[in-house]
């Protein structure tokens, strides 16, 4: 793979960034791709160009606004709680048709660059519920897209069985740990770095970190 291209569906998160590393580790060229969907923070755009330009690696923002509109939650209305689900509820951050979408338009955007492969950071170990992150359907939409395209994409999900300190490890096996720890956003309060340490995604984050700290003090 090391002559192929990919896309890389990029938030400048934990995930997607040790997605993106992983991916320049096996692609002759890499490219990122971020979606603008009027999420809550506007960080979340500039960290991920700020990434992106440090790695030197070409970076597209793609207007996604209208599943603003369309989908109201705590991504992207302010005036609604973060919170976890409650008795079988998908959590109030969950936006529905997001990774749908996104993945179509990264086909999309393959297609148009000449990039065969296509990786997301999506993970259904540590995942907090949401229906779009699970393997199964990452597989139906591979199949899709290639349909829709007449195209041979192949969808990479590195992430997929690892829990969030197997990806922390994943991220210093890459020589990046300190680069995600420090550079990335995953705070649902627009924190870079560590975050808030109070909503889930900190809370998960910060678990899997201690974790991989713990196992690798035993070693």
């Amino acid at each position: 793979m090391k002559k192929d291209k990919a896309v890389v569906v990029f938030s400048g998160g934990q995930d997607s960034t040790t997605c993106l590393f992983w991916a320049l580790e096996r692609f002759e060229e890499v490219i990122a791709v971020t979606f603008d969907y009027n999420q809550r923070h506007v960080t979340e755009i500039d960290c991920a160009r700020n990434i992106a330009s440090e790695l030197g690696i070409k970076h597209h923002v793609l207007d996604m606004s209208l599943l603003n509109q369309l989908a109201p939650n705590a991504l992207t209305r302010s005036d609604i709680e973060v919170k976890d689900g409650e008795d079988g509820e998908l959590p109030s951050t969950f936006v529905p048709g997001r990774n749908l979408l996104f993945m179509s338009f990264a086909g999309v955007l393959a297609s148009q660059v000449g990039a065969k492969h296509i990786v997301t950071g999506v993970c259904e170990t540590d995942f907090s519920g949401y229906p779009d992150c699970r393997d199964i359907f990452i597989k139906s939409l591979n199949v899709t897209l290639n349909l829709s395209m007449d195209e041979q994409f192949v969808i990479h999900t590195p992430l997929m069985w690892l829990n969030k300190a197997e990806t922390w490890k994943l991220a210093d096996d890459l020589g990046a740990f300190d680069f995600v720890r420090e550079k990335t956003l995953t705070c649902y309060n627009g924190i870079i770095s560590d975050g808030c340490g109070e909503c889930p995604a900190c809370k998960l984050r910060q678990k899997g970190l201690e974790d991989y700290q713990n196992e690798r003090k035993e070693l």
